[in-house]
């Protein structure tokens, strides 16, 4: 089953849905359409910039395409937000994603 018209249309009738929103990035990074899927993160990261996990897995999806300042960047945000929501183990796994990127 194809999820990514079905988000599309649950996000054109409630663009602000945040789960939606998250699983359409992660359908579209499935589908290795990775530009819509960055772009599905970011727009969720505008609407909710608490919802941690959007961060962690843009941060993934970005060192998979070995963007890695991209990534870190991702990632710092993810992590404050983590902290903000007391996300301790979002947090954590952020950090060591951090930790293993190349020095940049």
């Amino acid at each position: 089953m194809d999820r990514i018209p079905l988000l599309t249309e649950i996000l054109a009738q409630n663009p602000t849905d945040s789960f939606a929103r998250y699983g359409l990035a992660m359908a579209l990074s499935e589908a290795n359409r990775t530009e819509e899927a960055l772009a599905q993160f970011d727009q969720l990261r505008i609407l909710n910039p608490d919802y941690v996990p959007g961060y962690q897995m843009a941060g993934q999806l970005l060192v998979r395409l070995s963007r890695m300042e991209d990534a870190r960047d991702f990632l710092n945000q993810g992590i404050a937000a983590a902290t903000r929501t007391s996300n301790h183990h979002a947090l954590a796994e952020m950090q060591a994603l951090i930790d293993d990127l190349p020095p940049g």
